[in-house]
């Protein structure tokens, strides 16, 4: 089977000095890496008793959508603030340098849905853990968190591992 890694560019020093940025276009705009990136997710959780996939902005929208598609369940935005129309829900959560927010609608989870939670990567954690307050703010059960990427040093998969929210990964990098 081909390495995910090899469709994943690395880009130093970027967005800032010391960033070693891990990029997914490479792994999106090749029609097999993205068919090997999707149908390995799939074949993870196809049997699975899932009612939603909830994907994080921006890119865990492109890999939640095929896979929701695939397992033949709904998908649910999970956006920064300002984003979606009509009655949302929201969390602050901590950023390296300050706040953000992330919001969906507050009719998108019901009361003991089974969530599977999709972002491309995990580093620190704080994105992905606003997502899981969101949906366990609302009565649902995230079944797995799942990341195209995952940073082991930056202890995101462990923080919500610690938090009770079950990771998988197709692949780590090294570094940050």
């Amino acid at each position: 089977m081909t390495d995910i890694r090899s469709f994943i560019r690395t880009v130093p020093d970027w967005p800032k000095p010391g960033i070693l940025f891990r990029d997914v276009t490479g792994l999106l705009e090749d029609a097999r890496g993205l068919r090997i990136a999707v149908d390995t997710i799939v074949q993870r959780y196809t049997g699975v008793p899932l009612d939603v996939v909830a994907g994080i902005e921006a890119r865990g929208f492109i890999f939640g959508t095929a896979v929701a598609y695939q397992l033949g369940v709904g998908f649910v935005p999970i956006r920064k603030a300002g984003k979606l129309p009509g009655k949302v829900v929201g969390v602050d959560y901590e950023l390296e340098y300050g706040t953000d927010r992330m919001e969906m609608h507050a009719h998108a989870i019901e009361p003991g849905a089974r969530v599977l939670l999709i972002d491309d990567l995990i580093a620190t954690g704080g994105t992905a853990m606003a997502a899981v307050e969101l949906i366990r703010g609302r009565g649902g059960a995230v079944h797995e968190a799942c990341f195209v990427i995952d940073l082991p040093e930056l202890g995101g998969a462990r923080r919500l591992r610690g938090e009770g929210v079950e990771c998988f990964a197709l692949c780590s990098f090294d570094g940050h």
